[in-house]
């Protein structure tokens, strides 16, 4: 009898660690309408605590997801397919209540104004209080890398992130207490300064002007994916904030 009430409680317990398990991983989707979305595909893929990835190109399948990332592409291309293929307002909405991630022309189309944009101007979902700078850095052949301190993922100056610079955008003007400047450049590139800052993050929302994709370095993806666990369930509960990065507690209202 005892024996048979220890498996009862074996089982039981394995019950509990799936459903806690199964609870702290979420399904992510990637924009895949241009630009580098397999990239990100294939990083999300060695995350653990991401159950699915979906390459997004529907409004059916983005209602089935519960992050977003928007690559590095052409935003204004991404913006033009997106709005013929009828998912554009679907994005605007989400972007606004679900958590999204931007790198590159995906940090462009979260910001609320850009400048250097195509003639008829540029599309943009907007939700970040940021101004850009489009290509900022001029053609691909001035692609540059640069070694990057990015607060709450790289632990110290020693262990730096390896940023992919790619016809990148700049933040010119951040219009908001509420954004959080992630990263500034730590050297001077061309006439560009070091402070220049290239990631940022506001509420739900991430942008990075670089492209972690092309590196074998996971951690913002980690990051990103972290951050979107504990919002969704400080929305769905109320509670305390409990950071996933460094264990701290905040208390934050459900926006």
């Amino acid at each position: 009898m005892s024996s048979q009430f220890s498996c009862y409680k074996i089982k039981f317990y394995q019950i509990i660690m799936n459903f806690i398990e199964s609870s702290q991983q979420i399904s992510v989707g990637v924009l895949a309408l241009q630009g580098a979305f397999q990239e990100h595909i294939h990083m999300l893929q060695s995350i653990p605590k991401v159950s699915s990835v979906l390459p997004v190109r529907t409004a059916e399948q983005l209602g089935s997801i519960d992050a977003l990332i928007i690559p590095g592409g052409e935003s204004t291309t991404i913006a033009l397919v997106a709005e013929h293929s009828g998912i554009w307002e679907n994005l605007k909405e989400f972007v606004r209540q679900k958590p999204t991630w931007g790198t590159c022309a995906g940090m462009i189309l979260l910001a609320n104004e850009a400048n250097n944009t195509k003639k008829g101007g540029q599309k943009l979902l907007g939700g970040l209080d940021i101004k850009v700078n489009r290509n900022h850095f001029g053609s691909q052949i001035d692609s540059f890398e640069s070694l990057l301190h990015i607060s709450h993922i790289t632990s110290s100056p020693e262990d730096p992130f390896p940023a992919v610079f790619i016809r990148a955008p700049t933040i010119s003007t951040i219009n908001s207490l509420d954004v959080e400047i992630l990263a500034k450049l730590e050297n001077n590139v061309d006439e560009t300064d070091a402070s220049t800052v290239v990631a940022v993050k506001q509420g739900h929302l991430l942008a990075t002007a670089f492209h972690p994709e092309l590196t074998n370095d996971n951690r913002i993806h980690k990051y990103f994916v972290e951050q979107a666990i504990n919002y969704i369930a400080t929305r769905q509960n109320g509670k305390k904030e409990i950071s996933l990065v460094d264990g701290n507690q905040n208390i934050q209202k459900p926006t």
